[in-house]
């Protein structure tokens, strides 16, 4: 992933919020000797230094991982379309605008560790479902769902890598950052808002055209 300077994360609990909040990404795998990856798409839970999931034990990411270990978590969102007209403030000229894309970017890189036992893979149904559902009362899955279990991997990648890109406008200067922010808000279509709030804490944070 390409990260220009202006777009890179300003501290690591900015990339940690946005994986928080989003809780799905797509696992990579290249296993040996493929001519692509395997990529999975898998909800996820940020614990500390690692990424906890759990796959069907049938899934082919886990051959791949069988294979060699190492793995990334590729998690995007918060993204929006920014019309080129957008661009454009005062006496600028519309039609000479450049459009864009605002998105955040974080990919997790690290080793994954496979547990198959009932009992360790219980262990991280435990920690999503206490991420998942807080307060809610639900039966522990080693109790309740001990043969549903044995047919579950559970999966621990310990970060050892963060690749953190947060492109919102960060090539340009306060004025023109503000601007898209106000039609973001009118627009008020899906990612707009996120990418709106995005846009004005990275601004507070580093004001002017470089971050």
């Amino acid at each position: 992933m390409y990260i220009a300077p202006v777009d890179a994360g300003l501290e690591e609990e900015e990339w940690r919020s946005f994986v928080r909040a989003q809780g799905f990404g797509h696992l990579a795998a290249s296993g040996l000797g493929r001519d692509v990856p395997v990529v999975v798409p898998t909800q996820f839970v940020l614990d500390g230094t690692a990424v906890l999931l759990h796959l069907v034990g049938r899934n082919p990411l886990l051959g791949a991982l069988a294979e060699q270990p190492r793995a990334l978590l590729s998690v995007a969102g918060d993204w929006a379309f920014i019309p080129s007209a957008w661009k454009a403030i005062g006496d600028e000229d519309p039609a000479l605008g450049i459009p864009t894309t605002y998105y955040a970017a974080v990919q997790l890189l690290g080793t994954a560790t496979v547990v198959e036992e009932p009992a360790a893979v219980a262990d991280i149904l435990r920690v999503q479902l206490r991420a998942e559902q807080p307060g809610m009362d639900v039966a522990d899955p080693l109790d309740a769902h001990l043969q549903r279990l044995r047919a579950i991997r559970g999966v621990r990648l310990a970060i050892e890598e963060v690749r953190s890109k947060f492109k919102y406008g960060g090539n340009v200067d306060a004025d023109h950052r503000l601007a898209v922010v106000d039609r973001l808000r009118q627009r008020g279509g899906p990612g707009d808002a996120a990418a709106a709030a995005h846009t004005l804490r990275r601004l507070h944070a580093a004001p002017g055209k470089a971050q």
